[in-house]
C-alpha cells in the first residue's frame, strides 16, 4: 500500500529542510526525500559560507534552528561596497538603522548540522533516505503519485502536494515539463575561509572587477568567508595557485580594507550560471528554492530568498482544507512575484552592470555608487538586502515565534 502524506518535499537541503520544520508547526504529515543517508550531510552543507538576512535569521530562529548551530555566527553590523577602477563607494552601518546587524554569516556545514539536529524532533515527519525521485504518477482521489527509489527498489508515495526543493537541477521541475531560462555568467566563484591580520570587525567587504565579485563576509571564529569571482576560462588555473599565490591574487582583488591576509583554506569552486524555471507551479506541485530560481550569489540573496518562497508556502499551508489545491498554489505564486521579481532582477542586473569592462560604464557606475550613498537609496538597498521585499512571510518579521 502507497503511503499517503500531506506533503512530500523531494530535496533535503537548505530550503527543504526548513520547509518540513515549518510544516511540522503545523501539524501537517511530511515525507521527506534525501539522496543523503541516515548520518550524513547532503553535499550542499560544505564549508561555504552562507549570509543570512535579517529576515532569514528572524525566521530560523523562531523554528528553532538558530540555537542549535554549533559554532559562533559572524554578524554583519557594516557593509563597504567598491569597484576596481571606479570612484565612489556604498558604506552602510547597522546602528544608522537602529539595528545591531543587517545579518549574520553561518558555516553551510554547521547550518546543515543544526538543520538535521531539529529535523531529528519533529513529530509529524517521515524521512526516505537515502533515496531518489524517479517520476511523478497519475492523481488518485485528490493526491499525486511520488515514485522513489531506495535501496529496496522503487515504491509510490502520495502526496496532497508535491514540493520540488531538489535543485538548480530539479527532477520534479522535469517531471512537471516546465522549461527553464539561463544565463551563463561565464564565470566561476571560488570560495574558502581566509585568516587575516586583522581580525573581523563586523564590516562586509564588496569589490566589484570585471571578471566579477570579490567579498569579505566576518564570520565568528575569527575568519573571513572569502568569494572571489574569476573568468570561466581562468578557473583551471586560479584552482592551481598554491596558497601563497592564491592569498596574493585575493589581495589584490579585494584590497588591504581588511588587512594582510595570511592563510586560507581549501578553495572550492562553482560555475555560475542563472536557471530561472518557466513556471513555478503543475498540478498538486510546486518549485521552491533552486528549483525556482538558482541566481548569482552577488548580494547573497539565493538561500534567503528560496526561505521565503518556502515560509510563504508553509503560511498558506497551516490553515488550508486542501493543501494542494490549485486556489493555493495560484495563491503562492501571487504572493511570492513581488520578492522573486525584484531579488532576482537586482542579482542579475548587478552583476552584469558591475562586470561590464566597458569604458562608457565608469562615470555611470561611479554616479550610481555615490547616488547609493544617499540615505532614500540607502534605505531602498538595505530593506532588499535584510529580506523585506514584498509579502514577507511572518516568521521573517519576527512574528509569530
Amino acid at each position: 500500500m502507497s503511503e499517503r502524506h500531506d506533503v512530500v518535499i523531494v530535496g533535503g537541503g537548505l530550503v527543504g529542510a526548513s520547509l518540513a520544520i515549518a510544516l511540522d508547526r503545523a501539524g501537517r504529515d511530511v515525507g521527506l526525500v534525501e539522496i543523503a543517508p541516515a548520518g550524513a550531510l547532503p553535499p550542499v552543507f560544505d564549508q561555504r559560507n552562507l549570509s543570512f538576512a535579517a529576515a532569514t535569521v528572524n525566521a530560523l530562529t523562531a523554528l528553532g534552528v538558530m540555537p542549535l548551530l554549533g559554532s559562533a555566527v559572524g554578524p554583519i553590523t557594516r557593509i563597504h561596497v567598491s569597484r576596481a577602477g571606479d570612484f565612489g563607494r556604498v558604506q552602510m552601518d547597522a546602528a544608522q538603522y537602529d539595528r545591531p546587524w543587517f545579518g549574520q554569516v553561518v558555516v553551510a556545514r554547521d547550518f546543515g548540522q543544526a538543520l538535521e539536529a531539529r529535523l531529528r524532533g519533529l513529530r509529524h515527519l517521515t524521512r526516505y533516505r537515502p533515496a531518489r525521485f524517479v517520476r511523478l504518477g497519475a492523481t488518485i482521489d485528490g493526491c499525486r503519485e511520488v515514485v522513489i527509489a531506495d535501496d529496496t527498489g522503487e515504491r509510490t508515495l502520495l502526496a496532497r502536494l508535491v514540493v520540488g526543493a531538489d535543485g538548480t537541477r530539479s527532477g520534479v521541475r522535469e517531471a512537471l515539463g516546465i522549461g527553464v531560462d539561463e544565463h551563463d555568467f561565464q564565470q566561476t566563484l571560488f570560495v574558502a575561509r581566509v585568516r587575516s591580520a586583522r581580525a573581523p570587525d563586523g564590516t562586509a567587504f564588496e569589490r566589484f572587477t570585471d571578471t566579477g565579485p570579490t567579498a569579505l563576509l566576518p564570520r565568528g571564529d575569527r575568519h573571513y568567508g572569502a568569494v572571489h569571482g574569476v573568468a570561466r576560462d581562468q578557473a583551471d588555473a586560479v584552482l592551481a595557485l598554491d596558497d601563497a599565490a592564491w592569498l596574493a591574487r585575493l589581495q589584490q582583488a579585494i584590497g588591504w580594507r581588511a588587512g594582510r591576509l595570511l592563510e586560507s583554506g581549501p578553495r572550492s569552486a562553482y560555475p555560475l550560471v542563472q536557471v530561472l524555471a518557466q513556471g513555478l507551479v503543475g498540478e498538486r506541485a510546486v518549485l521552491l528554492g533552486n528549483a525556482a530560481q538558482t541566481i548569482h550569489p552577488l548580494g547573497a540573496q539565493g538561500f534567503n530568498l528560496g526561505l521565503r518562497d518556502a515560509l510563504t508556502l508553509a503560511e498558506l499551508i497551516e490553515t488550508a482544507a486542501d493543501v494542494g489545491s490549485d486556489a493555493l498554489l495560484q495563491a503562492h505564486v501571487a504572493r511570492r512575484d513581488e520578492d522573486r521579481r525584484q531579488t532576482i532582477a537586482f542579482s542579475g542586473g548587478l552583476a552584469r552592470l558591475t562586470s561590464n569592462p566597458a569604458p562608457l560604464m565608469r562615470p555611470l557606475r561611479s554616479l550610481g555608487l555615490l547616488a547609493a550613498q544617499a540615505t532614500s537609496m540607502q534605505s531602498m538597498l538595505v530593506g532588499g538586502a535584510m529580506g523585506f521585499r514584498g509579502e514577507v512571510p511572518a516568521l521573517c518579521r519576527g512574528a509569530g515565534a
